[in-house]
C-alpha cells in the first residue's frame, strides 16, 4: 500500500474512522456511568474521600500511563503552563469532584448527568467574553436560551421531588467549573495533553487528600462494593477517559469529540433508572429535551460536518 493510500485512510476531523466512532461511543457510556458508580462509592465513603480517592487514583493512572505515550511530566515546561495546571487541577477537578460528591447525597444520580448537559450551555457565554474570536451567532444564542429554560426547570422548586434544592445548585456549579475549565484549557500554552491532564489531577489530588483526611479520618479498606465503584471511577471515567479523550480529539478533532454532550445525560438516565432504580418525573425528562435541544442549536454545523465527514465551516 503506497503512503498516499494509507494517509488517505488515517483518521481525521473530515473522516473520523471506524474506531474513533467507536472510542466516542463508548466515551459517552464510560462518563454516563460516573455519576453511577460516584453514587454506590458514597454508600461506603464521605463525599471528601470520594472526591479525593477518584481524583488520587486517576492522577497515579495518568502518572503511569503518560510515560508509555511519550507524555510524561517532564514534557511540561515553564512556570505558566505549570500554573495553569494548578489553577485548572483546583478549580476545575477539586472544587467540581468535591461539590459533586456532596451533591450526590442529595440528587439521584440521573440528575446530576443531565445536570452535567449545561457544560456547552455554560461555556458559550464565557466563549463570548474570553475569546470572541470564535463568534457566537443568532442560532447560537438561541440555543443558550432554550438550554437555559430547560436549566429553570431541571433545578425549580417541584422540578424534581425527593431531592434537595441545594443538592441540584450544587450540580448546576459543578457544570459551571466543569465549564470555566474549557475556556482555561483553551487559553493555556500549548503542551502535550495527556501529561497537562495529569498535572490537573495531581494539583487536584494534592489539595483533596489531605482535606479528606482531617474531615473523614483514613478511608476504610474493606468497603466492599463501595470501595470497587471508587475504583472503577478513578479508573475509567476519570483516568482512561482523559486518555480515550485525547486520542479522540487529536485525530478526529474537538467537534466531533462535542456529540458526547449528547449521549453523557442519555447514559445517566439510562443506568439511573435500569441499574439504580431512581424514580425519574416527568419534569426532568422535560429538561432534557430542552437541554438537548439547545447543545444541538448551539453546535448544529459541528454536528452535521461530523457525520457527514465534511471539514466544519
Amino acid at each position: 500500500m503506497s503512503a498516499t493510500a494509507a494517509s488517505a485512510q488515517d483518521p481525521s476531523p473530515s473522516a473520523p474512522g471506524v474506531l474513533n466512532w467507536v472510542l466516542v461511543i463508548g466515551l459517552g457510556v464510560i462518563w454516563g456511568t460516573a455519576f453511577m458508580s460516584g453514587a454506590l462509592a458514597l454508600e461506603g465513603y464521605g463525599p471528601w474521600w470520594v472526591a479525593a480517592g477518584r481524583t488520587g487514583l486517576a492522577a497515579l493512572t495518568l502518572a503511569i500511563a503518560g510515560p508509555f505515550v511519550g507524555q510524561g511530566l517532564s514534557r511540561l515546561e515553564g512556570r505558566r503552563i505549570w500554573g495553569f495546571a494548578i489553577v485548572i487541577g483546583v478549580g476545575a477537578i477539586a472544587v467540581p469532584f468535591a461539590v459533586l460528591a456532596w451533591a450526590l447525597q442529595y440528587v439521584p444520580s440521573a440528575f446530576a448527568g443531565v445536570a452535567m448537559g449545561a457544560v456547552p450551555l455554560l461555556t458559550l457565554p464565557l466563549i463570548a467574553i474570553f475569546s470572541p474570536e470564535e463568534g457566537i451567532g443568532p442560532r447560537r444564542i438561541a440555543g443558550v436560551c432554550l438550554g437555559f429554560v430547560g436549566l429553570a426547570l431541571l433545578v425549580g422548586p417541584g422540578a424534581f421531588e425527593g431531592g434537595s434544592f441545594a443538592g441540584r445548585m450544587g450540580c448546576i456549579v459543578v457544570a459551571s467549573c466543569y465549564a470555566v475549565g474549557s475556556i482555561l484549557t483553551r487559553r493555556a500554552p500549548k503542551a502535550p495533553p495527556v501529561a497537562f491532564a495529569t498535572a490537573t489531577m495531581i494539583a487536584g489530588a494534592i489539595v483533596l487528600l489531605p482535606v479528606a483526611f482531617v474531615l473523614e479520618g483514613p478511608p476504610p479498606l474493606d468497603a466492599g462494593w463501595p470501595l470497587l465503584a471508587l475504583i472503577y471511577l478513578a479508573i475509567l471515567p476519570t483516568g482512561a477517559a482523559a486518555i480515550i479523550r485525547v486520542r479522540v480529539i487529536s485525530t478526529a478533532g474537538s467537534l466531533f469529540m462535542g456529540l458526547t454532550s449528547y449521549m453523557v445525560p442519555v447514559w445517566s438516565v439510562i443506568f439511573g433508572i435500569t441499574l439504580m432504580g431512581e424514580t425519574l418525573p416527568r419534569a426532568l425528562f422535560y429538561a432534557l429535551g430542552l437541554i438537548l435541544a439547545g447543545i444541538l442549536l448551539i453546535q448544529w454545523r459541528s454536528i452535521m460536518a461530523a457525520l457527514r465527514r465534511e471539514p466544519p465551516a
